[in-house]
């Protein structure tokens, strides 16, 4: 079995992105990697001309995200009451970040999957 065809397999593939080797996989992976950036990069040619540099560009934008939902989640506790938020707001939003870390995480691994994937098809 292929490398490409393990990829794809992995439940982490995400559902918007056809499988490589099908037509227009490459056009729904530079789609879907696109929307994962804030909208700003949109106007930014040299991304979405390269679909290795806009999977690795997503990779590290999730990574950031993952950062700074640790670090509200971290801090919680510290600095909302000063802040005047209730305590049950504050545990409510702890779970929320403990919940978002998680759907970042498979997210990451989906733009893992998806750069090695792009980065074997234009080897």
């Amino acid at each position: 079995m292929s490398q490409t065809a393990l990829i794809t397999r992995s439940p982490d593939w995400p559902l918007q992105v056809k499988h490589p080797g099908k037509p227009d996989w490459e056009r729904t992976a530079v789609r879907w990697l696109r929307d994962l950036l804030p909208a700003r990069y949109a106007g930014y040619v040299t991304l979405t001309r390269s679909p290795v540099l806009l999977a690795r560009h997503a990779q590290l934008q999730v990574q950031h995200e993952m950062r700074a939902v640790r670090v509200a989640m971290e801090t919680s506790r510290a600095e909302l009451p000063a802040l005047g938020v209730a305590e049950a707001v504050i545990e409510n939003s702890i779970r929320m970040y403990a919940i978002e870390l998680g759907q970042l995480a498979r997210l990451a691994r989906a733009v893992r999957l998806v750069g090695d994937a792009l980065r074997t098809a234009t080897r």
